[in-house]
Order: structure tokens, then C-alpha cells, then sequence
């Protein structure tokens, strides 16, 4: 349509009816090609909230913690070594070391806190805690604990030995995980790594469930 204004114009413009001007104005407004894009909308603002109140509260309430109680250890020995030859002392010393390394791997799961327990320790070096009517939830009680760990080393022989935790609610009494861990040798490292076993495997992923 445009092209063909134009050719009429200079048609007029060779009979002398038309002037230049009105033609060479015709010729700068030529329509828009469909390649000329439009201009782009201005992107809408970001809108962004202050934190509230409420939120707070959430945040806060996600963060409770729970007060652990990790009591010692005890010997269950079946063996017929232990039968005649009575305490090891090797064993002894090895089970004074479970209590703490459970500790330190309770440390790494979050909501959880470490209770110092020396205060009770009179009170459960008097006691079997495996035994005693669920007296070390008493105990745990005693010291403001939310759970309480129990645990048993079971030695069957030098070559079979079982690693035992037991978890408690101390509110309700409730048992809230347990587990086993077998181990084939009566050594330090086996004690230690049949124990982070239990934890790192068994434990963990039960307590972990309960989030």
C-alpha cells in the first residue's frame, strides 16, 4: 500500500500537481517491518517481607534441645575364661572407654545435649543398671535428663563379643531405639569400631526417624 502511494506521488509529482515536500514526507514515514520489536516492560519490583513474630517462634521451637544422659557400660561375661580367671583387667579399662566415645558420637546429631553424669556415679557404681527396675532412669531423672543410654559389652569368648545400647524416654519409660553390634576379636579397636558401628548404623538413623 505504502510502495504504491508512492508511485501515484511521483506520477503527480511528473505532471506537476505534487509537490517535493508532501512526497519526501511520505517517503520517512514508512510503516514499522515486522522485525522492529517492541519495547520491553520494566521487570516488576521485588517485594521482600521482614521476619515476623510467629516466624521466630517456629524457628525457635525447631531448636529445643534434649538433655542426654550416657551412663557406663557393663560387663556381661558368659566366657569360660571369665569363669575362671575372674575381671580383665584390659576389659575393664576398655568399657570405662565406651560411655565417652558414645558421647562424642552423640555430640554430632543435632537437638541433642551431653549431660556431665559424675554426679551420679556413686549411685551407679552400687548398682547392676541392667537390673535394678530401670533405677538408671531414675538416676537420669535425677540429674533434669530428657533420655537416658544404657549399655552392655556381652562376651561370649575372646572371639564373639556383643556391643548393647539401649535408649530410653525418661519421661514416659519408653525405649525409643536400640542395638547390637557384633564383634570378632577382644581388642581395643574392635571395641571401638563395633561401637561407632552401632551408633553410626543402628542408632542414629532411629533417632534421626523421630524428628
Amino acid at each position: 500500500m505504502f510502495y504504491s502511494n508512492v508511485l501515484e506521488a511521483l506520477r503527480a509529482r511528473q505532471a506537476g500537481f505534487f509537490p517535493v515536500v508532501v512526497l519526501l514526507a511520505m517517503m520517512t514515514a514508512a510503516p514499522a517491518t515486522a522485525q522492529d520489536k517492541p519495547a520491553s516492560e520494566p521487570a516488576a519490583s521485588e517485594s521482600t517481607s521482614e521476619p515476623t513474630a510467629d516466624d521466630a517462634d517456629v524457628a525457635a521451637s525447631s531448636e529445643v534441645t534434649q538433655k542426654v544422659a550416657i551412663f557406663p557400660f557393663e560387663l556381661i561375661d558368659s566366657s569360660l575364661e571369665g569363669d575362671m580367671l575372674g575381671e580383665n583387667p584390659d576389659e575393664t579399662a576398655r568399657l570405662q572407654k565406651m560411655a565417652p566415645m558414645l558421647r562424642d558420637d552423640f555430640e554430632t546429631l543435632p537437638g541433642y545435649e551431653i549431660m556431665d553424669t559424675s554426679s551420679a556415679d556413686e549411685k551407679v557404681a552400687g548398682v547392676n543398671l541392667q537390673s535394678c527396675g530401670n533405677c538408671g532412669l531414675t538416676f537420669a531423672e535425677d540429674l533434669g535428663a530428657d533420655i537416658a543410654v544404657l549399655g552392655t559389652v556381652q562376651k561370649v569368648s575372646n572371639l564373639i563379643l556383643n556391643i548393647n545400647a539401649y535408649v530410653y524416654d525418661v519421661e514416659s519409660r519408653k525405649q525409643i531405639a536400640r542395638g547390637s553390634s557384633d564383634i570378632r576379636s577382644n581388642t581395643d579397636k574392635s571395641w571401638e569400631r563395633g561401637l561407632h558401628y552401632l551408633f553410626d548404623n543402628v542408632l542414629k538413623e532411629q533417632l534421626e526417624s523421630r524428628s
